[in-house]
C-alpha cells in the first residue's frame, strides 16, 4: 500500500500571501476554509513511518494539522523518517530548520541540493550525526531506511524534468538537480510528484502512463495569468512552469496517458481554479483532476 498525504498544495506564498490583495488572498483571509499552506507531501508505505517531500516554510503547522506526524512513542518521537527534495527553492527547504530539535531522520536530495545545504552554514543546526545527508541519483531507485536501520518499504526513483534553477540560483545556469520529478512506489503501486515541470515531453509522457497517482505542477491556469492579474511580469514558462489549462497545458498533455487519478499540487494564489464553484475548478474537475485541499490522503 502507497499512501500520500497533502500536507500543503499552493506555491510559494501560501494562500494568502502575506502581502497580496489579489481576489484569491482575499477570499482566502475572509474564509479560513480556502487557507492553503505551501506545497508539501507526506508518503508512507506502512502508515507508521512517513516521508515528507519538500519541506515548506509551513512545515510545522502542517505537521501540526497532520495526526499522521505526530508524535506516539515516550517524550521524544516521530514518525518523521525522512525529507526528500526535488529542488533547491526556498519554498522547498526552509521548514528543514523547524526539524531542529535532535530526532533523527535522512535528507535525500540531489547532490547539487546537498551542496547548497552545506555552503549554508544555518543548515548547520540540522546536525550531521543526527541527519545524514544521502544523495539521491537520477533514474537510481533506493529504499529509503528508517533511522533504526529497518527497510521502509518504500522505493524512490527520481529524474529530470524540464525546468529551471531556484529564483536565487538563475544567475549560476541550469543544472541537473534543478528540478526533479519523484517515482514512489510500494506494494506494486505507484505515485509519481512533479511539483514543478515545465513541459510534458514525450519521454514524460511515456514514464507516466498508466500511472496510479500523479501529483503534477497546476501552478498557473494560463501561461500569462500573473501577468494579466498585474501580479508579475513572468510567464509561467519562464518560471518553469506548464499552465493547467489550453492545447499545451498539463490538462492536455496527460489526457490520454491512462492515469487512474490525477491531482494538482503547486497552485499559485493567482490561480482561480483555487476557488470552490469557479469555472475553472469545474473544468478541471470535469477533466478528471482533483485540486486538493490541505489535510487529503490519497491511497494507490
Amino acid at each position: 500500500m502507497l499512501r500520500i498525504i497533502v500536507l500543503g498544495s499552493a506555491a510559494g506564498g501560501g494562500l494568502p500571501q502575506w502581502n497580496c490583495n489579489c481576489a484569491g488572498c482575499r477570499a482566502a483571509r475572509a474564509e479560513p476554509a480556502l487557507r492553503n499552506g505551501q506545497c508539501a507531501l507526506a508518503a508512507s508505505a506502512d502508515g507508521e513511518s512517513w516521508f515528507i517531500v519538500n519541506a515548506s516554510p509551513d512545515l510545522r503547522q502542517q505537521i501540526l494539522d497532520t495526526p499522521a506526524l505526530h508524535p506516539r512513542h515516550g517524550l521524544r518521537h516521530s514518525p518523521i523518517a525522512g525529507v526528500i527534495l526535488t529542488n533547491a527553492e526556498v519554498d522547498a527547504v526552509a521548514g528543514l530548520l523547524t526539524l531542529r530539535e535532535g530526532w533523527p531522520f535522512a535528507i535525500h536530495a540531489h547532490p547539487d541540493v546537498l551542496e547548497v545545504l552545506a555552503a549554508n552554514p544555518i543548515f548547520g543546526v540540522l546536525r550531521p550525526e543526527i541527519v545524514p545527508r544521502r544523495p539521491m541519483r537520477p533514474e537510481t531507485p533506493f529504499e529509503p531506511v528508517l533511522a533504526d536501520g529497518r527497510a521502509s518499504g518504500l522505493t524512490v526513483r527520481s529524474f529530470a524534468v524540464p525546468g529551471k534553477p531556484a529564483l536565487w540560483r538563475e544567475e549560476e545556469g541550469a543544472a541537473e538537480g534543478d528540478s526533479l520529478g519523484l517515482e514512489l512506489s510500494a506494494g506494486g503501486r505507484r505515485a509519481f510528484i512533479l511539483p514543478g515541470c515545465a513541459e510534458v515531453t514525450p519521454a514524460l509522457a511515456d514514464r507516466l502512463a498508466g500511472a496510479d497517482l500523479v501529483f503534477f505542477d497546476g501552478t498557473l491556469w494560463q501561461d500569462d495569468e500573473m501577468i494579466r492579474a498585474g501580479l508579475s511580469q513572468k510567464t509561467g514558462r519562464r518560471m518553469g512552469h506548464i499552465s493547467m489549462s489550453g492545447p499545451a497545458g498539463a490538462m492536455a498533455a496527460l489526457d490520454p496517458l491512462g492515469i487512474a487519478r490525477k491531482v494538482f499540487v503547486h497552485i499559485n494564489n493567482s490561480n482561480p481554479v483555487l476557488m470552490p464553484g469557479s469555472p475553472e475548478r469545474a473544468e478541471a474537475e470535469r477533466a478528471g483532476w482533483c485540486v486538493p485541499a490541505p489535510g487529503m490522503e490519497f491511497v494507490a
